[in-house]
């Protein structure tokens, strides 16, 4: 993990090793984290260093518990000193080289682990959704040692009983594949934790760049860690599906797309010595005496020919109840039926669910099997909660979706898409249609040709937010006391100089065309 490998290409001096890309990933995630999830804990924990540090214990105390394994941060919520002093170890070289020394022993993998369940039980006991990252390149610790294979595989099944989820980031050297079946097979189970909002885990194996560069590593490496640190966004749990009367299987749903912005995780005072999170009361006045108005006081009220009809809140709750929470099939209809006009709001993924239902699995997959090879859609009255308003939903089948690596980026499964009700559509405006001539269409469609995007699709992967990326550059910089960037990062801007090489000279050509 200390080693790198040498480079093909001279001129590229700046390399990393492993571990080093690991810490930078570690860092680059915690600047994430400490900004989009705020009460998410994270710890740093080095194993096979010839240094040993584990809360009070150090090499000078001696009677160590967990030799050669180094806390470097422990497990707690992030503060601007723990990610300034992981960004000094990051950036000076002398500080790195000074503390990660390896060892010249084996280290037992199953101290290691229970080292690991220490730091979970002490620091997080009450959490219920906590996961170990194992970084290495070492897919054989114990080669020739079957009895501390035994003990580690023990370790790590204390910690699945403790709730804590094992996700390993294998890293291949140059020339050899890693093989966790030696030994890593034993140690990571393939189930998905008893949180609802924990991500899924996705096995993937981080390939050695083939030029060794780091930064090639540590991005791969970064995009792992971000594939399992993004929330699943349960919107609904065990929902009935009714095929027909008397005949139900239970769903989950999940919002896969959504637009983020920027959130205000907490007020703070600033009027003190030190800035200090603020709590918030709220406090009814009546206008013309400024008392405080009681809850009980409150009547709800609608508006009806110029007067204002009141509701109890038993009348409010009965308006609001159209029934329990469903998914009720009314019918089926060809998918040529469903207009993309008529998508009006962000579709909700459903997946089947036994927890209700033992079977729910098999009859959602032949619902599917069956939707997808007729290109049919469902029509559904769909509730998603208690109280809320009812919606018709399409049951749009789909199927598996795969990145360029082969990798599963979608499950095939269905989507909800809300259908609009005749108050959501309006009339179109009175327009006339100008049709362009024949000569411009044939010299735009030159242009077009140019210009496609790659394999012809867009990938918003490739695309992040640029005012959601800077407003979260400017709290990091004043959370950790940097510089404040001069220019935001944008990647949606054109790239006019590549436009202009493609589609230059058939832009002028259609202009004299215009002309």
């Amino acid at each position: 993990m200390l080693t790198t490998s040498p480079s093909p290409d001279a001129k590229k001096v700046d390399t990393d090793s492993p571990t080093s890309a690991a810490l930078k990933c570690a860092y680059a995630l915690m600047q994430q984290r400490i900004i989009s999830n705020p009460n998410d804990m994270m710890g740093v924990l080095l194993y096979g260093t010839e240094k040993s540090k584990f809360h009070d214990e150090n090499d000078s105390t001696g009677n160590l518990s967990y030799p050669h394994c180094y806390l470097l941060s422990d497990l707690d919520i992030p503060a601007a000193e723990d990610v300034r002093a992981l960004k000094t170890l990051v950036e000076d070289e002398d500080e790195f080289k000074k503390l990660v020394v390896p060892c010249n022993e084996k280290v037992s993998m199953s101290n290691v682990l229970f080292c690991a369940n220490q730091i979970f039980t002490t620091k997080a006991p009450n959490f219920s959704s906590r996961r170990l990252f194992i970084v290495t390149n070492d897919d054989d610790p114990h080669a020739n040692d079957k009895a501390a294979k035994s003990s580690a595989a023990v370790r790590a099944k204390d910690l699945y009983d403790l709730g804590v989820l094992i996700e390993l980031f294998p890293i291949s050297k140059p020339g050899e594949d890693f093989d966790k079946r030696k030994f890593y097979d034993d140690i990571v189970y393939n189930q998905l934790p008893t949180d609802p909002e924990a991500p899924a885990p996705i096995s993937a194996t981080t390939k050695a760049s083939s030029t060794s560069d780091g930064i090639s590593l540590l991005a791969s490496l970064l995009s792992n860690i971000n594939s399992k640190a993004v929330a699943r966004r349960a919107l609904f749990s065990n929902l009935p599906l009714e095929l027909g009367p008397g005949f139900r299987i239970s769903v989950k749903g999940f919002i896969i797309f959504k637009r983020q912005e920027p959130k205000r995780s907490c007020y703070i005072y600033l009027a003190g010595e030190k800035a200090q999170l603020a709590t918030g009361i709220t406090s009814q006045l009546a206008a013309d005496s400024a008392r405080t108005v009681e809850k009980v006081e409150i009547k709800k009220a609608f508006k009806f020919g110029g007067e204002q009809i009141l509701f109890t809140p038993a009348e409010i709750a009965d308006l609001r109840n159209f029934g329990d929470p469903v998914i009720r099939i009314l019918g089926f209809k060809p998918q040529s039926m469903l207009p993309p006009w008529a998508n009006l709001k962000p579709a909700t993924f459903i997946y089947p669910s036994e927890e209700d239902y033992v079977g729910s699995t098999r009859v959602f997959a032949a619902l599917h099997s069956k939707l997808l090879t007729s290109g049919k859609i469902g029509i559904t009255w769909f509730i998603a909660r208690k109280n809320a308003a009812p919606v018709l939903a399409a049951l749009y089948p789909s199927g598996e979706t795969l990145d360029d690596k082969g990798i599963q980026s979608l499950p095939p499964g269905l989507w909800l898409i809300p259908l609009p009700y005749a108050d959501d559509i309006r009339q179109n405006p009175e327009t006339t249609l100008i049709r362009s001539p024949e000569s411009l269409i044939d010299h735009m469609r030159k242009i077009v040709q140019q210009l496609q995007l790659p394999k012809g699709r867009y990938d918003p992967s490739k695309y992040p937010n640029p005012s959601l990326q800077w407003h979260y550059r400017i709290l990091q910089a004043l959370a950790l006391e940097e510089d404040v960037p001069a220019k935001a990062e944008d990647r949606t801007v054109p790239r006019y100089r590549q436009i202009d090489k493609r589609a230059g000279e058939y832009a002028l050509e259609w202009g004299r065309e215009l002309q």
